[in-house]
C-alpha cells in the first residue's frame, strides 16, 4: 500500500481512483463494509482504491470534548493495508482544509487532484465547511463531474449502529468484550517494554511494563495475548495505578504465560479478550500475589477452553 501525507505527493501517478473518505478510527465492522465495497468496485473498474483519512481527527480540533483515538495512525494505516487498499492519503486537518467548501473539496481534490471516478461513503457522510456537503449534493456533483457515488449502509448489531464513538465509550468503561464484538477483532495496543520497578519480579510473577502511544487504556485486569517477535503468548494485563503500592501514576503491566526471556526494549502488542476484575488495593503484597495467581489461572482456563 502506498501512503501519502499531502496532496502534492505523487498524486498524479495514481491514475483514476475509487475513493472512500473518513476517519476510519478503529476500522470497525462498519468501516470494513465500506472498504470491502471500495476494493471490490475498484478492482471491477480497474481503478486505484484510495482512502482519504485525517490526522489529527477533526474532533480534536473542532470538538467540545477531548476525543481519544481507538488506534494510532500507524495502526490505522496497517489496518487499511491488511484490507487491500492500494493507497492511503493522510490529510492534515488544519485551518486550510477546514475552510474548504463542499464544492472545493469535490472539484479541487476529489476530481481535480485524485481523478475520482467512484466515491464510496457511509450513509451519514457529511463534508466541507460546516459539514454543508451531504449525499444529495455529492450525487448531483457526480452527475455533473463524471463520477459515481456508492452509499454503504451502516452495520447494525444489538439494535445499535456500529460506530467509533460507540466503541470508544465501551473501551473507556473497560467493556472490551462488547467493543471487540463491534470491532470484529480484539482491541489492541502497541508499545515498547521499559524498565519498571520490578515489583512483579519481587512477587515471583515477572511483568513487562509498557510505554504506548495508544490513547484508550481500559482500566482493570484483563485476559490478553501478547505478541513478541511475531509470536503470541497468553497473558494477563493490568492497567491502573497499583494502589497496593500507593503509586500515583498509571501503568500497563503484562505477565506472559509460558514465556522465558528478557523483553526489555522490545516492541510488543497486547490484544484484549476479557476483563477479569477491577484493580483494587490489597492489604499487603502477599495478598496481591495470591490474587494475581488466581487471575493467571483464569487466563489459563480461558485459553484451554479456546
Amino acid at each position: 500500500m502506498v501512503v501519502l501525507f499531502s496532496l502534492e505527493e505523487r498524486i498524479g501517478s495514481l491514475g483514476p481512483t475509487a475513493v472512500a473518505v473518513g476517519n476510519f478510527d478503529g476500522l470497525h465492522l462498519g468501516h470494513l463494509r465500506i472498504l470491502k465495497t471500495l476494493t471490490q468496485e475498484a478492482t471491477a473498474r480497474n481503478l486505484n482504491s484510495l482512502v482519504i483519512t485525517f490526522s489529527p481527527h477533526p474532533e480534536k480540533i473542532l470538538g467540545q470534548e477531548a476525543i481519544h483515538m481507538i488506534q494510532t495512525l500507524d495502526q490505522r494505516l496497517e489496518s487499511l493495508r491488511l484490507n487491500g487498499v492500494d493507497t492511503a492519503l493522510v490529510i492534515p486537518f488544519n485551518d486550510n482544509f477546514f475552510r474548504l467548501t463542499a464544492e472545493e473539496f469535490v472539484r479541487d481534490i476529489l476530481v481535480g487532484r485524485l481523478q475520482a471516478k467512484l466515491i464510496v461513503v457511509g450513509s451519514d457522510f457529511r463534508f466541507g465547511r460546516q459539514r454543508q456537503g451531504n449525499l444529495e449534493y455529492l450525487t448531483q456533483a457526480g452527475a455533473e463531474l463524471g463520477f459515481e457515488v456508492v452509499v454503504v449502509p451502516p452495520v447494525i448489531m444489538d439494535g445499535l449502529i456500529v460506530s467509533s464513538s460507540l466503541i470508544r465509550g465501551l473501551l473507556e468503561k473497560g467493556q472490551v468484550e462488547m467493543a471487540n464484538r463491534y470491532l470484529g477483532r480484539p482491541y489492541e495496543i502497541a508499545g515498547r517494554v521499559i524498565r519498571g520497578e520490578s515489583r512483579g519480579q519481587s512477587l515471583g510473577i515477572p511483568t513487562a511494563n509498557i510505554k504506548t502511544k495508544n490513547e484508550i487504556l481500559p482500566a482493570g485486569v484483563f485476559i490478553t495475548e501478547t505478541q513478541v517477535k511475531g509470536s503470541f503468548f497468553p497473558s494477563v494485563t493490568n492497567i491502573g495505578n497499583r494502589p497496593t503500592f500507593e503509586a500515583s501514576d498509571s501503568s500497563i503491566e503484562t505477565h506472559l504465560l509460558n514465556f522465558q526471556g528478557d523483553l526489555y526494549g522490545l516492541d510488543i502488542k497486547i490484544r484484549f479478550h476479557q476483563k477479569i476484575r477491577e484493580e483494587k488495593k490489597f492489604s499487603d503484597p502477599q495478598e496481591l500475589r495470591l490474587q494475581v495467581l488466581q487471575d493467571i489461572e483464569k487466563a489459563r482456563q480461558f485459553w484451554v477452553k479456546g
